[in-house]
């Protein structure tokens, strides 16, 4: 990815970080680049090397902090500009947002970040000329602060997507689920045994998954138990759809589009025979480097999932975590609604019933298949199940009871089927609470 032409500055504390931040944020929002493909492997930013723990976690944060308060920020600094933001000098914009959202929620001095906000800009080839806008924009949001704050109107979803959930779920819901999304979450951990010692070691909680949940300040490699392979990163919602196969062990278990690997670790880890298959070999590298960490063992195969059929064999077990629009995961990825549009949905729906058409064949009669989507689009989900069942004479819905989801009732759809909202499992300290909005079925396939 290109980066701006920038004239020399001095070293200042800090400018590094916001630099790498804008960026960033101008590879999310101006060439659609994904923000975890910005932060880490081939497409990582250069910068990303030199600079130390603590200035990578202000960057991290900063751009997090304007993806989740993308809305509302354009529009207070769209109040305080009469010509809008420069169009002639993009690289404004992510400056006045980063410099905004610093004085507005970060625990930075104003003046720290309207001088370095003013130094972003004048080391910027096109921005230059703006400088003083941003400095004399930046100050008129320092001094108008608390009335700013004050202005409570939810704008930091697009309308589409605020459209759809009140739809599916009614107004307060998409307005929980939108607030939920807005803040930033506690880390999640799997861990492979003893959840109460683990919480304990790292200063967190057990959640009702059995999911280990802590307050991440540093590198997660460098956290109780990361080198020992005592745990691996995954959100409470996403641990539940692997546990809803029931007992595995000893069975052949094939986890379809596999990467990142949680569900395989899981699975692994509970004594199944895993076969983890995806499209991509990086994403399987990257699997297989993690299992190893962990000291479990799974067969790995990169292949399309469509035409990948096993000779002579059918599976006692399938895990089918479909690609979709990931718009349960705001709150951990809050790049996905300014990355994602409702175009998007009728490929994804399409490929979700091709896999599920596919995977049904591969199972043994009588056998499980749990298909699951960190979605919270209704075509994805539920409208995805009945249209598969209405084709699929072979396969019937085994419903989920409360008591598979640790007694959490409203987990379970009337349909019997998995649902959780970002809003679920609240804590009067909202990065304690919350999770991601994930939909699966267990379905079987009749002999």
């Amino acid at each position: 990815m290109s980066r701006p032409r920038i004239s020399p500055q001095p070293d200042v504390p800090g400018l590094a970080a916001r630099r790498i931040a804008a960026d960033i944020l101008d590879g999310v929002l101006r060439k659609r680049i994904a923000l975890d493909e910005q932060l880490s492997g081939r497409g990582a930013h250069p910068g990303l090397p030199s600079l130390p723990d603590r200035d990578r976690a202000l960057m991290r944060r900063l751009v997090a902090t304007c993806l989740r308060r993308l809305g509302t920020l354009r529009h207070l600094l769209g109040d305080l500009m009469a010509k809008g933001f420069p169009a002639d000098a993009p690289r404004t914009e992510s400056i006045l947002l980063i410099g905004a959202a610093q004085i507005l929620w970060l625990d930075v001095p104003d003046h720290a970040a309207v001088d370095l906000s003013v130094r972003m800009a004048q080391a910027d080839r096109r921005a230059a000329r703006y400088a003083g806008l941003v400095n004399a924009v930046l100050r008129r949001v320092a001094q108008n602060k608390t009335a700013l704050l004050a202005d409570e109107t939810p704008r930091d979803m697009p309308d589409w997507l605020l459209k759809r959930w009140s739809k599916t779920y009614g107004a307060e819901t998409a307005r929980a689920i939108a607030q939920a999304n807005g803040h930033e979450p506690a880390l999640d951990v799997t861990v492979k045994e003893n959840p109460d010692k683990w919480a304990e070691h790292m200063h967190g909680r057990v959640m009702p998954t059995g999911t280990v949940r802590t307050i991440a300040h540093g590198a997660i490699s460098l956290l109780p138990g990361f080198t020992e392979g005592a745990w691996w990163v995954q959100d409470a919602a996403a641990s539940i759809p692997a546990q809803l196969l029931g007992e595995v062990r000893d069975r052949d278990v094939l986890d379809l589009c596999a990467a990142p690997g949680g569900k395989t670790a899981q699975l692994a880890s509970a004594g199944a025979r895993v076969v983890a298959l995806d499209r991509s070999a990086p994403r399987l590298t990257r699997l297989t480097e993690n299992l190893t960490r962990l000291s479990l063992t799974a067969e790995t195969i990169a292949a399309d999932a469509l035409e990948w059929r096993p000779e002579g064999k059918l599976f006692d077990a399938i895990l089918l975590d479909a690609p979709c629009s990931s718009t349960g995961t705001i709150r951990r990825h809050p790049d996905v609604p300014w990355l994602k549009a409702e175009a998007d949905l009728a490929p994804l729906t399409a490929l979700q019933s091709r896999l599920l058409d596919h995977a049904i064949t591969l199972l043994k009669p009588g056998a499980t298949l749990v298909y699951c989507v960190c979605s919270l689009e209704q075509e994805e989900g539920p409208d995805q199940i009945a249209a598969f069942l209405a084709r699929n004479a072979h396969a019937a819905r085994q419903p989920i009871a409360p008591s598979e989801v640790f007694g959490q009732a409203d987990f379970v759809t009337p349909a019997g089927d998995l649902r959780t909202l970002p809003q679920y499992l609240p804590d009067p300290e909202p990065q304690w609470g919350g999770l991601d909005g994930f939909f699966a079925a267990r379905l079987t396939r009749i002999a």
